[in-house]
């Protein structure tokens, strides 16, 4: 017997529907790429959106055809997320910061038909238009007087001008919920990358489980600041869901300084922001420099990569800000697990809840996870063993974008590649990548850990572990080190540093100084790129 209700698809489209209808008056803030604030409504939102689709449509695209964007987070970026999703196309959110050759690549491999890009990226699209084979539309997301005369990309048009005309009454069609709403290529080390496509139904559910309580907790009296890219896994869902609760959106453009951040949290009172761990260090950096202190920020939620306990400690402490530590992955859309207290933490003192925050946190609902050993047997959760992690739910991939590798999944779940313990109360602590763990004379060592002490040293802005080869020992670390603007410290000063934090075995047998540690870009360190930049290094005495 089946149940008697309404049956209604999971569409992206509902969003905006329902933003215009119960949230309607609810502002989007944007720093432009031409320097100013605009500002308008969820109900401006959707009348634009709808002007997107009936532009889309005019085009002649076919159902599931690729609409790709090069954009930095913005008003015309959000239209371009309900108003191609919401007809049936997919959105391809492409990563400017990606050399050309792989932009190509990938909008090639993709079939894209359309590349809206803003204007601070019009060079690269000089450069690559010509190499994109499949690409027959190019938009500038700029007013038309804005547009230059002579860019040689043939067929160029302003964004307003091709929604300008356009009415903004439009049906949104009904479709499988299963049906393709947006991809996103990883950001692989090795090899061409492989896109993970999503669907309105993982989307949507996405969307909802990351906005409970327990995940990112967003509600029409928020104003949320995605500083991660919304090029990047749909800004981890955030304008999804933001449309889904009613929160104010607040989105940076291309200002992604520390300074400007702040300015921007202030000025629009921004209670929740989302970003990776770089993005934050500028921005704390700028603070402590000029004595700064937040009026209205609230939480932040941060990811990407492992946070340092240091930061933490100084959004906690010094700050009044809750810190999220949270992890996923482009293949789960992204969201795995955010680290929300229990109510049995609550009574604990700050030490002990440090150590709570600084684990990646607990599976949010539709997220099922394991760690196993070597031979893919399933490890407790004690919070000691650890092994890969593996994850499955309705929106972690079953396979990529033409079959790419073949099927990733192991058994149904799917192989994450880090290295994760998890204890009684389900909390997951990345310990880390496979490939980065370091093995010294029998013994895992977790880079992570490594470059947390450094982290912790008031003269270091950003440390990286990797393994070097070892005659005896297989491997030893060594620690890669980014010192602040006027710090000073000693290789001999660092190492000492880690007496008493951590076994004597672990403390790294060398401190190199460097200029900057490669980011990819999400803002991720590069390790391969930094391994490659030491190729030359020999261990003290080796």
């Amino acid at each position: 017997m089946l149940g008697l209700m309404q049956s209604q698809q999971l569409l992206i489209s509902s969003l905006i529907e329902f933003a215009e209808r119960h949230h309607g008056e609810a502002e989007i803030v944007s720093r432009r790429v031409e320097g100013d604030i605009h500002r308008y409504t969820y109900k401006e939102v959707a009348a634009r959106a709808r002007k997107v689709a009936n532009a889309l449509d005019q085009m002649e695209l076919a159902f599931s055809d690729r609409v790709a964007t090069l954009a930095w987070n913005g008003y015309r970026h959000l239209e371009l997320y309900f108003g191609v999703s919401g007809t049936g196309r997919v959105l391809h959110t492409l990563n400017p910061r990606l050399h050309p050759d792989q932009i190509v690549w990938i909008a090639n491999h993709a079939e894209d038909q359309v590349l809206c890009f803003d204007m601070t990226f019009l060079p690269i699209v000089k450069a690559v238009h010509g190499r994109c084979t499949t690409i027959k539309h190019f938009i500038a997301l700029c007013d038309a007087d804005k547009l230059p005369a002579d860019t040689g990309i043939p067929g160029l048009r302003s964004y307003e001008e091709w929604i300008g005309s356009q009415p903004a009454e439009y049906a949104w069609p009904e479709f499988d919920e299963n049906s393709a709403s947006s991809m996103c290529y990883t950001s692989g080390t090795t090899g061409n990358p492989k896109a993970a496509l999503y669907s309105h139904r993982s989307t949507m559910l996405h969307a909802l489980a990351g906005a409970l309580p327990d995940a990112l907790s967003m509600s029409a009296r928020d104003c949320v600041l995605p500083v991660v890219p919304m090029f990047h896994v749909n800004a981890w869902g955030l304008p999804y869901s933001a449309a889904m609760t009613g929160a104010k959106l607040v989105f940076p453009g291309p200002a992604m300084d520390g300074k400007s951040i702040f300015e921007l949290i202030e000025s629009e009172k921004v209670s929740f922001a989302a970003g990776v761990p770089t993005v934050w260090q500028m921005m704390l950096g700028h603070m402590q420099s000029t004595n700064l202190r937040f009026s209205t920020l609230k939480r932040t939620v941060i990811g990407g990569s492992a946070c340092p306990p240091a930061m933490i400690t100084a959004f906690n402490d010094l700050y009044g800000v809750e810190v999220l530590h949270a992890w996923g992955m482009t293949e789960m859309s992204p969201l795995g697990t955010v680290c929300t207290l229990k109510n049995k933490h609550l009574p604990m003192d700050s030490a002990d809840k440090m150590k709570v925050r600084l684990k990646q946190g607990r599976g949010i609902f539709g997220v099922d996870m394991k760690i196993v050993d070597d031979e893919g047997k399933p490890l407790p959760w004690d919070g000691k063993a650890y092994g890969d992690l593996l994850v499955k739910g309705p929106w972690v991939i079953a396979e990529y974008f033409k079959g790419e590798g073949g099927s990733p999944l192991v058994d149904g779940w799917f192989p994450t590649g880090d290295v994760a313990t998890i204890d009684a109360d389900g909390y997951m602590q990345i310990t880390d990548r496979s490939k980065d763990v370091i093995k010294s004379g029998g013994e895992w060592i977790s880079s992570i850990d490594v470059e947390n002490v450094a982290m912790a040293h008031p003269a270091v802005a950003m440390a990286a572990c990797i393994g070097m080869k070892h005659p005896k020992w297989d491997e030893r670390p060594i620690i890669a080190v980014v010192k602040k603007p006027g710090a000073d410290v000693t290789r001999e000063e660092l190492i000492a540093f880690y007496e008493g934090k951590t076994a004597k075995w672990q403390i790294p047998d060398d401190v190199v100084f460097v200029d900057a540690i490669p980011l990819g870009g999400t803002g991720k360190m590069q390790k391969s790129k930094l391994r490659e930049m030491l190729r030359d290094y020999q261990l003290p005495g080796v």
